[in-house]
């Protein structure tokens, strides 16, 4: 036998290996998607009525104005004819003379043939026309309020994110190459990760985004020393262990996110905002949520306020004895943490002397892009869907916080894992992200109706403990921090509540990058800026138009407003000392707790 023969052999041994292979997968992905279980269908997209209004006002303007829309055609047409007559001259040459495009360009197109192969080039060209001239149609529709126009724009978008080549095995060249080059192995093993993914979604599929193997929370990420010093139904208060001999007399209370766990204030050591504010010499407290099964069906955001951030409070001053703390809230904590202080200040209870507040909203007059999703279309499904399984699931909240950044979060990592056989990268932060908590039903809907909707908090309409509170109740002195490209929190949303509040002592940052990487920003990374205005907060383009751009982390900037109202140093605190047990080692329990969704 020849040496060709010789590879020929192997190449059907591998052929009939991985055919075995996909049979055996096909069978276990029918039984996944058998067992897949059903969920009200309004979570899966707008109510129809909003295309059909688009259509509706399109086919009008068409009437109206023919002439614009004749424009719009031919130009369309001459583009696509453009690009048909280059195809078949590069066709003829077998190559297509590369032109330096004047656009930024496009990662999804960063494979060569997309601008060398004649085939690949057309289909690119043509796609992007096609995404142009849809984006120009739907910008050109009268007739439509600026909240229809936004979501029809947002949904738009997302159906010509969906159909761009690269999301198709069939013209996506790189999984094309791969394919060849493995004899297939690249396919069989992405089918391997469709499967794994679809059993691990019980039936739906979400796509795995982050080694989960690679991670341990307490062992190679949250490993800041502490301990559990407090625990009730829903929430561990987490006391860090001082690496100072001494530390500024008010302790820090940090209120993360119930949407996510706390670690993301405490991943790898070099990126950790814990081990670095307990650096720095404050004692700091944590509080890690619980992760609420359907038995929480009934916790309200009043209960959240009482038994989460009123008895957190009082719980840092009994260990530290001191009579008042500083506060921190992210997100949704963030707004909590405003309501929690707006009750306070009208009860007459100065415990808390500062706040500082991360990514946070309080007026959601015009939220940004996760506006799309805050019509009845989609909050009824979500509170149908909560009341029948007594929460609402972190897949949900994880598929739609994801679609915001559909190309980034969805498709690139399903072109990955399912067309080029990868196995999913060990980063942390994507490991964080999709390591979801759910939320309790009622707390949901009465933040979603009250706050989101009604925008009860900035009306001076949203009642804590059945008494109206306002932005104009928080009084204390308090420090904003807003990121610059927050697709979940936009900073001028931020902005905009943060001006509203009572306080006479404000200071508005906005970092550069996201709703994370824009916190998790150490300095010694040097990686994000930020912009500060010590003027007055008037609108937001008027604020950052005058704002001082400042290289590096912001977080030396937050430490030394902090330090200026946590008083004098006195000796370091250690978790116990006070003759208050110990439950047990940071992260805690809670953390950990995966109920079943």
């Amino acid at each position: 036998m020849t040496t060709e023969d010789t590879e020929e052999h192997a190449k059907l041994v591998r052929l009939q290996d991985n055919l075995a292979k996909v049979e055996a997968l096909s069978a276990r992905l029918m039984a996944a998607m058998a067992a897949r279980k059903s969920y009200d269908a309004a979570l899966d997209g707008p109510d129809q009525e909003i295309y059909k209004k688009a259509a509706a006002a399109y086919v009008a303007e068409m009437m109206q104005n023919p002439a614009k829309m004749l424009e719009h055609q031919v130009g369309y047409w001459g583009k696509t004819l453009q690009h048909y007559v280059e195809a078949q001259a590069a066709l003829i040459k077998g190559a297509v003379a590369v032109v330096p495009e004047a656009a930024p360009k496009d990662r999804r197109f960063a494979n060569p043939l997309w601008d060398t192969n004649p085939a690949f080039h057309f289909l690119k060209q043509q796609y992007l026309t096609n995404a142009d001239a849809v984006r120009q149609a739907v910008q050109g529709i009268a007739g439509l309020e600026d909240g229809e126009r936004k979501r029809v724009e947002y949904f738009t978008k997302q159906i010509v994110d969906l159909f761009a080549p690269t999301n198709f095995l069939g013209t996506n060249p790189d999984a094309l190459e791969k394919a060849a080059a493995t004899d297939g192995a690249s396919l069989v093993q992405g089918l391997e990760n469709l499967v794994r993914d679809i059993e691990a979604s019980n039936g739906n599929l979400q796509v795995t985004l982050a080694d989960r193997q690679a991670f341990t929370v307490g062992q190679n990420i949250a490993t800041t020393p502490g301990s559990v010093v407090f625990r009730n139904a829903l929430f561990e208060l987490i006391q860090y262990a001082p690496a100072t001999e001494n530390v500024y007399q008010t302790p820090l209370l940090i209120f993360p996110p119930w949407i996510n766990k706390f670690y993301v204030l405490d991943m790898k050591p070099a990126n950790s905002l814990i081990k670095w504010i307990v650096e720095q010499g404050f004692t700091i407290f944590v509080v890690s949520w619980v992760n609420p099964d359907a038995s929480y069906a009934d916790t309200s955001l009043d209960d959240y306020i009482r038994d989460g951030f009123l008895t957190a409070m009082a719980e840092v001053r009994k260990i530290t004895g001191e009579a008042q703390i500083n506060a921190v809230g992210y997100c949704i904590a963030g707004t909590t943490l405003g309501l929690t202080l707006a009750h306070l200040q009208n009860a007459g209870d100065a415990s808390v002397k500062s706040a500082t507040f991360f990514t946070t909203m309080t007026d959601f007059s015009d939220p940004g892009e996760v506006g799309v999703f805050l019509d009845n279309d989609f909050v009824d499904g979500i509170e149908r869907q909560s009341l029948a399984d007594g929460v609402l699931s972190r897949a949900f909240m994880s598929r739609t916080f994801s679609f915001l950044r559909s190309n980034d979060l969805i498709y690139q990592p399903a072109i990955k894992s399912y067309m080029l056989g990868e196995a999913p990268p060990a980063f942390d932060l994507l490991y964080w992200n999709g390591d979801g908590t759910n939320l309790p039903a009622r707390m949901a809907i009465e933040y979603l109706r009250g706050l989101c909707q009604d925008d009860g908090f900035a009306q001076g309409i949203f009642k804590v403990f059945g008494k109206k509170v306002s932005l104009s109740d928080v009084k204390l002195p308090l420090m904003a921090i807003a990121c610059e490209t927050d697709h979940i929190a936009p900073w001028k949303a931020s902005f905009n509540g943060v001006r509203q509040m009572g306080s006479d002592d404000k200071s508005f940052v906005v970092s550069q990058s996201g709703h994370i990487a824009g916190i998790i920003n150490p300095p010694a990374k040097g990686k994000y800026g930020h912009y500060t205005h010590p003027g007055p907060m008037t609108t937001p383009d008027d604020w950052m138009t005058g704002a001082t751009f400042t290289p590096g982390s912001w977080w030396p900037r937050w430490k030394d407003w902090l330090a200026a109202r946590s008083g004098p140093q006195v000796a370091a605190r250690v978790p116990g000392a006070a003759g208050r047990p110990v439950l047990g080692p940071a992260p805690g329990t809670y953390v950990a707790a995966i109920p079943g969704d």
